[in-house]
């Protein structure tokens, strides 16, 4: 079991991330991962991510809102 991100413009539009990601063996890692470089990320032009296990889709989650929290 693998789960990933994948990296969004607002638009929608599959984004290359501003810091390279891994594939991770379970979600607490993907998700704590994302918690230590969503700036660098939301900076670098993702403005949404998605977090896949293998190719399921998890859950959406807006950079943008996180950054107003």
């Amino acid at each position: 079991m693998a789960w990933t991100w994948r990296f969004e413009a607002a638009d929608g539009t599959e984004v290359a991330p501003a810091v390279e990601p891994e594939e991770f063996t379970t979600q607490g890692d993907a998700e704590s991962w994302i918690g230590e470089v969503w700036k660098e990320l939301l900076d670098g032009g993702a403005e949404r991510v998605t977090l896949f296990e293998d190719t399921s889709e998890i859950y959406q989650m807006s950079l943008s809102a996180a950054a107003e929290a």
